[in-house]
């Protein structure tokens, strides 16, 4: 057997150029891989690990595949495979083409494992064998964390083992829909150790950045996402992916900027029959950066894209993966229209239709409110009460909030919001763009406002700003209730911070408030 010797990819630094599909596996890191492999095989194999860590998952298949040709009795080459179909991070996962990828090796496990060499590839071997056999998803995924588990015991100096045990650590905690932070600590411990040992590995930052992927923990993994940023800059998820940890710091320019850069990247790489899947994503939170920083003319730029996708039959996939890749294009883009709305405040009514989505009827019920138009706001709320999503029943609460205020029901809107703040907080901690599309926290601090409440709004507003750092909507509702309670100082550092946010939107309405405020106390 050849031991591998540590193999570097090219390394290089996240720029604003768009990555050519040639180059796709330039700058994917470095890791350290022993296997039975050598020669081309192993080049192949390591750059489809590499890859596999960032979640490349198109790219990393094709060199599996490549490794296979060479060598079709590389065992290794179809473990590779078996997980490079699925995000491991999604609650469900398909088995069939894994499974199909180990037969391709041999008919039986006892036939695939004979083919392994090593002890320590028949560990590796062996637990995907559990991933991808018989029973239900979360037993086997559970059974994975423990077979990986069992192999970090046997192996506890070896960095691949170590990194995808953490993996198999986040995929337990995803299937279990279990929102405790002692596995997921474990697993960001595990991966921060491996970044310290070695900061080009693909996947150590990456693990570190979805183990602590919430307002509390975030601070643990910036250094992560920031070196995440420049080591496998060929794949569209590790560009996005950093801003998992920025958008948990209200670093607006770059959730901006690097979801713009993982969208070229996903369009440069993509080729004919593959999804724009991972177009889509850093499209999502790309606009929602831009609307952060003010950028209104970008954050329209990015509805035009998604526009543009959802009629692209040419660049998603054909099948059932090509229609669910339609329909999430398509949920997009009302998604993307609707929070335009809120964030700019540039309110539109449209009449209530049964086609209208969860986010477009609160966006509508915003709008309504924000217009007088009381008709309008209590259909909306009607028919949220009928919408299908995750969070409508909240939704509603926020709008029958916004319908009790206008008529002056103030005990039932503040109730109302009651229910809807304890709602949300038995939910997981925010780890990405506001959601519902209004914060509840930051639509309670204006509800009370416009009830005369000011230093109960204040409450609500620091409390969006601990959950959803840097929101320059809940910025201004924090100054404004502190200047309203009178406290001065207070809000000014509130505006102050407001000012940064919009740097250059001197043509807002808020900026210049502001700055009539910051200048008549200076």
């Amino acid at each position: 057997m050849k031991m591998m010797r540590t193999v570097v990819l090219t390394i290089s630094l996240l720029a604003a150029v768009v990555v050519p599909a040639q180059a796709q596996f330039d700058a994917v890191g470095s890791l350290d891989f022993p296997t039975s492999s050598s020669g081309d095989v192993e080049q192949h194999f390591l750059r489809g690990v590499a890859i596999l860590h960032s979640f490349g998952w198109v790219q990393a298949r094709d060199q599996f595949q490549e490794a296979q040709a060479l060598d079709p009795d590389f065992a290794m080459a179809y473990w590779g495979e078996s997980l490079a179909y699925n995000h491991p991070l999604v609650s469900q996962m398909n088995p069939d083409e894994p499974r199909a990828a180990l037969q391709r090796l041999a008919p039986t496990k006892e036939e695939r494992l004979a083919k392994a060499p090593t002890e320590r590839e028949k560990g590796f071997l062996g637990a995907v064998e559990v991933l991808w056999g018989e029973g239900e998803h979360v037993a086997r995924r559970v059974g994975y964390m423990e077979a990986m588990e069992r192999l970090h015991e046997q192996y506890p100096d070896d960095s691949e083992i170590a990194a995808f045990y953490a993996l198999s650590i986040l995929s337990a905690v995803a299937a279990t829909g279990d929102l405790g932070m002692r596995l997921k600590v474990k697993a960001g411990t595990i991966a921060l150790g491996l970044f310290a040992d070695n900061p080009n590995h693909p996947g150590a930052p990456h693990y570190a950045i979805h183990s602590f992927d919430d307002p509390e923990h975030a601070p643990l993994a910036l250094q992560s996402a920031y070196r995440f940023s420049e080591i496998a800059s060929a794949v569209a998820h590790a560009i996005h992916m950093p801003t998992h940890i920025f958008i948990q710091h209200g670093m607006w320019d770059r959730v901006s900027g690097n979801n713009q850069v993982a969208y070229d990247a996903a369009r440069a790489l993509w080729q004919p029959g593959n999804s724009l899947g991972d177009a889509i994503h850093p499209l999502d939170w790309g606009q929602y950066g831009d609307l952060q920083l003010g950028d209104y003319a970008k954050a329209r730029l990015w509805i035009e894209r998604i526009e543009a996708m959802s009629s692209e039959g040419g660049f998603l996939e054909g099948g059932a993966r090509g229609q669910a890749g339609t329909a999430r294009a398509m949920n997009t883009t009302s998604l993307l229209k609707a929070r335009y709305i809120v964030e700019t405040e540039d309110w539109k009514i449209v009449p209530i239709t049964d086609e209208l989505s969860a986010n477009e009827l609160l966006a509508t019920a915003l709008s309504a409110a924000r217009l007088g138009d009381q008709t309008t706001l209590r259909q909306a709320e009607a028919a949220l009460g009928s919408a299908r999503g995750g969070r409508t029943e909240i939704m509603q609460k926020m709008a029958g909030a916004l319908l009790h205020a206008g008529m002056g029901h103030a005990s039932v809107a503040t109730g109302l919001m009651d229910e809807a703040e304890a709602a949300i907080l038995e939910m997981a901690p925010p780890r990405g763009s506001a959601s519902p599309i209004k914060p509840v926290f930051e639509l309670y601090g204006e509800i009370l406002l416009g009830l005369d409440q000011p230093t109960e709004a204040a409450e609500k507003f620091e409390t969006a700003l601990v959950r959803m750092p840097n929101r320059p909507r809940s910025l201004l509702g924090l100054a404004r209730a502190y200047a309203q309670s009178g406290n001065d100082e207070g809000a000014a550092e509130a505006y102050k911070q407001l000012t940064k946010v919009w740097a250059g939107r001197t043509s807002f309405d808020g900026y210049q408030e502001a700055m009539r405020f910051l200048q008549g106390k200076g």
